[in-house]
C-alpha cells in the first residue's frame, strides 16, 4: 500500500503548482477583459473605459479632507497614484479569482459578472452618460468569461494514468501554454487597437493645425517683471510646468473643428460658436496668474501664462443675460461644471474664453481647444477647461460640482506670497543671501512684500515691475546672513491695503491663509 507521508511532499507541491496557475490564469484573464473593454472604449468613447470610469467615481466619492490630503502628498501625480492602485487591486483580485476558477469556474464567472455591474454603474453615473457606454464594461466580462471557460477546456485532464493525478500533472500543459499565449496577445492586441482608435478622438492633429491669429489688443509689455535671482521661477510659467488639478483620469480630447460652445438659460438671445467663429472675432492677449484653491501656504499650484482669448463680457453682452441672472454655469465637455459669479464675468477685468497659452494652442491638458480664464477668483469658480456650455442661471438654482461637496460658492483670490529660494533646510554660507519669491492678489495687485528672520521687525522687499494687477509679482529681499539655524517668513500688502494675514487655515473651504515661512541653516 502507498505511505501516505511519502505523498505529502508531492500534493503540496501539486497545490503549489496549481495555485501558481490559477494566479497567472486570472492575471492573463484580467488582461483581456480590461484590452477588450479599451477595444470598445476605443470605438464608443475613451471616456467609457472601465478603468476611467471606476476612478472617475472613486474620485466623486472620495472625502474632500482625503482628496486634499492626495493632492498635498502626491501633486500632479495624485491621478497616476489612483491608477496604479486600481491596477493593483484589480490583479489582486484577477489572481484570487484565477486560483478559484481552477476548482470552481462558476464562481469566477459570476464574480466577473460582478465587475461588469460595478463598470456600468460607474459609467451611468457620468454626466454625460448613454446606453453605449456601458458596453466596454460588457465587453470586458465577456471577454474574460471566454477566456476563463477556454482555460478551463484547455487544461482539463487527459486520458490515462496522469489523469488521476491531482491539480497540474492532470492538465494538458501544451493546450494550457498555447491558451495562455493566445489570451496574451489577445489583450495586448485588443488594448493597442484600442488605443489606435482612441485617437480620433484625440485632438494632437486637430492642435497642430490651428493657427491662433494675431490679438487686435497685444498684452501689455512686461519689461522688468523678472528679477535675475538665481533660483526664483521665471515670471511666465511654462506649458509643461504649469500647475494641473481637475478631476479627470483621462485628458478630453476635442477636435477644435467639432467644438461648439452654447450660451443659454437666463438670457434674451441664445448662442451657439463653433471654434472658427471664436478665432473671427477680435482676441485680446493679457498675462493672467491662476491659483488653484487647493494650494496650501508657500504651495506652487500658481502659475502665470499669457493668454490670448475672446474676452467673455462681449458674449455675454450678445446674448443678454437677464438681471437676476446671478451664476455662469460652465460645463466641460465631460459634463464637469463649475459656478462663476456673473457680475465679476462683466465688471470688465480681463475674463477670456481662452484659446491660446503662452504662444501657443492651449495644450489638451490645460483644455484645448477652449477653456475659461477669469483673474481674481480661485480656478475652481472660474477656470474652466474644454468648456462647450455657459448657462445663465442663479446661485438659488444650482450649485456646481465643487459646491455640492461643501467647497466655498464664490471664492475671490486671498492675497498670498511664497519664498522660493533659497530652499528649506538649506545650507548656506555666511554672508548677503538673496531671499526671493512671487507675491500674489488678482485684480488687486500687489504693493509690498515684507521679509522676517527669526520673529524679528519685518524688512520691505525689492519688488519687480509690476506687469498687471493680474498677475504675480516677483520679490526679493538681501539678507546678511549669520551662522546658526534661521526661520526666514514672509507676507504681502495687495493694492487696496490688505495686509496677509498670519492666521493659519487649510484650503477649505474657500482658500488657505497664513505666512510661508522656511527654515535654513547658515555655516
Amino acid at each position: 500500500m502507498p505511505d501516505p507521508a511519502n505523498d505529502r511532499p508531492d500534493q503540496i507541491e501539486t497545490d503549489r503548482r496549481s495555485k501558481g496557475l490559477g494566479v497567472l490564469t486570472g492575471l492573463i484573464a484580467a488582461g483581456v477583459a480590461v484590452g477588450a473593454a479599451q477595444l470598445v472604449a476605443g470605438i464608443v468613447d475613451p471616456q467609457a473605459s472601465p478603468i476611467v470610469t471606476v476612478g472617475q467615481a472613486a474620485i466623486d466619492l472620495t472625502p474632500e479632507w482625503l482628496k486634499g490630503l492626495a493632492i498635498r502628498t502626491f501633486g500632479e501625480h495624485d491621478k497616476t497614484v489612483l491608477l496604479a492602485g486600481i491596477g493593483l487591486v484589480l490583479a489582486a483580485a484577477a489572481s484570487v479569482l484565477g486560483v478559484i476558477s481552477t476548482r470552481r469556474p462558476g464562481i469566477a464567472i459570476a464574480a466577473l459578472g460582478v465587475f461588469a455591474v460595478i463598470g456600468v454603474a460607474a459609467a451611468l453615473t457620468r454626466p454625460t452618460a448613454s446606453a453605449v457606454h456601458t458596453l466596454p464594461a460588457f465587453a470586458g466580462a465577456t471577454a474574460g468569461t471566454i477566456f476563463l471557460l477556454a482555460t478551463r477546456w484547455a487544461a482539463r485532464p487527459i486520458a490515462g494514468e496522469e489523469a488521476r493525478a491531482p491539480g497540474p500533472r492532470g492538465f494538458d500543459r501544451r493546450r494550457f501554454l498555447l491558451t495562455a499565449v493566445a489570451g496574451i496577445a489577445a489583450a495586448v492586441a485588443a488594448g493597442g487597437a484600442g488605443n489606435v482608435l482612441a485617437r480620433r478622438f484625440r485632438a494632437d492633429a486637430s492642435r497642430a493645425a490651428v493657427r491662433i491669429p494675431s490679438p487686435a489688443s497685444p498684452a501689455p509689455s512686461s519689461a522688468g517683471a523678472e528679477l535675475p535671482v538665481a533660483g526664483l521661477g521665471p515670471f511666465f510659467t511654462p506649458n509643461e510646468r504649469f500647475y494641473r488639478v481637475d478631476t479627470r483620469l483621462l485628458v478630453p480630447a476635442v477636435m477644435a473643428e467639432d467644438w461648439r460652445l452654447r450660451i443659454h438659460g437666463m438670457v434674451d438671445r441664445e448662442i451657439t460658436l463653433d471654434y472658427d467663429q471664436l478665432l473671427s472675432r477680435p482676441l485680446i492677449e493679457r498675462d493672467i496668474t491662476l491659483t488653484c484653491v487647493s494650494n496650501p501656504v508657500g504651495g506652487r499650484y500658481a502659475g502665470n501664462a499669457r493668454w490670448v482669448g475672446a474676452p467673455l463680457r462681449d458674449l455675454l453682452l450678445e446674448a443678454g443675460p437677464h438681471a437676476d441672472a446671478d451664476q455662469i454655469v460652465s460645463r466641460s465637455v465631460d459634463g464637469f461644471t463649475l459656478g462663476t459669479p456673473t457680475a465679476i464675468a462683466m465688471d470688465g477685468r480681463d475674463a477670456l474664453l481662452a484659446v491660446g497659452m503662452n504662444g501657443e494652442p492651449l495644450p489638451l491638458d490645460h483644455g484645448f481647444p477652449v477653456r475659461m480664464v477669469v483673474p481674481g477668483l480661485y480656478g475652481y469658480v472660474s477656470a474652466t477647461k474644454w468648456v462647450v456650455d455657459l448657462e445663465l442661471t442663479t446661485f438659488d438654482a444650482y450649485d456646481a460640482y465643487w459646491v455640492q461637496r461643501g467647497w466655498a460658492e464664490r471664492a475671490p483670490i486671498k492675497t498670498m506670497s511664497r519664498i522660493d529660494t533659497p530652499n528649506p533646510f538649506t545650507n548656506l554660507r555666511a554672508g548677503e543671501v538673496a531671499i526671493a519669491g512671487v507675491a500674489w492678489a488678482q485684480h488687486t495687485g500687489i504693493d509690498r512684500v515684507d521679509v522676517s528672520v527669526d520673529g524679528g521687525r519685518w524688512a520691505t522687499a525689492e519688488l519687480a515691475a509690476e506687469n498687471t494687477v493680474d498677475t504675480w509679482r516677483q520679490w526679493v529681499h538681501r539678507w546678511n546672513a549669520t551662522p546658526g539655524d534661521h526661520r526666514l517668513r514672509v507676507r504681502a500688502t495687495d493694492g487696496a491695503g490688505v495686509t496677509q494675514t498670519v492666521e493659519r487655515a487649510e484650503p477649505f473651504p474657500d482658500g488657505a491663509t497664513g505666512h510661508h515661512e522656511i527654515v535654513v541653516r547658515v555655516g
